[in-house]
């Protein structure tokens, strides 16, 4: 499951503090490490002080919350944060949306866009003013049949089964498609998730004539935690969302975690 080891990129902004109030609520739950990274340009020794003050404001912000504080140069944020990810061996990359966004909505800034696309540990991003309320109370896998989302299937059923928390998967119908054939594809995606864990998922069918009214057309409690699987144009091991999926993550008004294909 992921959140063994934590990555958050944050920024001395609202978006770096709700990343950084994200990353803890994960460790939280799974016990994990948290490392807590600034990126800063190379060569820049002005920047490089301005990313140790932000780690200050960062500690202050945990309190007493464990958790390893790094500054590190980088060309640019996102391509810090994968390549700082690998090194430390995290398992998970969260970041917030940039001020100015919709508030309870997440926006995708630049260091967003470049891990959405190439990197190669899970990431999580958090809607902005995102407020924790402790461990998950469920969590919900965007499902649509194809391999790299049956095989979160199974990741997702075995963390809500560790985590002790209901799982439900959901499927978009923009009346553009086959109802049937979805409803089918969802009771398909239940029996993965039952035979691989013992997990009874709960499915729905997601509808409106678009994403986010269809969205907008089912429950989203506090707590919830919402799971994209990697597009299957995403190189292997690597993170890449589809014009859809992006649609599903601007959308959502809780925090969103993409799997990288063939996450294991």
């Amino acid at each position: 499951m992921i959140g063994e080891h934590v990555v958050v990129g944050y920024t001395h902004d609202s978006g770096g503090r709700d990343a950084l109030a994200l990353g803890a609520a994960i460790t939280g739950v799974t016990g994990g490490e948290l490392t807590v990274a600034t990126i800063h340009p190379q060569e820049s020794a002005g920047r490089a002080v301005e990313a140790q003050a932000n780690l200050a404001h960062a500690a202050e912000q945990l309190g007493e919350v464990p958790a390893q504080y790094l500054a590190f140069e980088s060309r640019g944020s996102g391509r810090g944060l994968s390549v700082l990810a690998s090194r430390i061996r995290a398992d998970l990359i969260v970041v917030g949306s940039p001020p100015g966004g919709p508030r309870g909505r997440i926006a995708i800034g630049s260091t967003a866009d470049h891990l959405l696309h190439l990197s190669p540990e899970a990431v999580m991003i958090a809607p902005l003013g995102y407020e924790p309320v402790g461990a998950p109370a469920r969590l919900t896998l965007a499902y649509v049949r194809r391999p790299q989302a049956d095989e979160a299937v199974e990741r997702v059923a075995q963390a809500a089964l560790r985590l002790g928390v209901p799982m439900r998967l959901i499927t978009l119908d923009l009346r553009t498609e086959d109802s049937g054939r979805l409803r089918d594809d969802l009771a398909l995606a239940v029996r993965l998730a039952w035979e691989s864990t013992g997990i009874e998922a709960e499915a729905e069918t997601a509808e409106g004539h678009d994403v986010s009214a269809a969205l907008a057309g089912v429950e989203w409690p506090p707590g919830e935690l919402l799971v994209c699987a990697a597009s299957e144009d995403a190189q292997p091991h690597r993170v890449f969302l589809g014009e859809v999926a992006m649609k599903v993550l601007r959308a959502s008004s809780c925090p969103v975690a993409v799997l990288p294909r063939g996450f294991s």
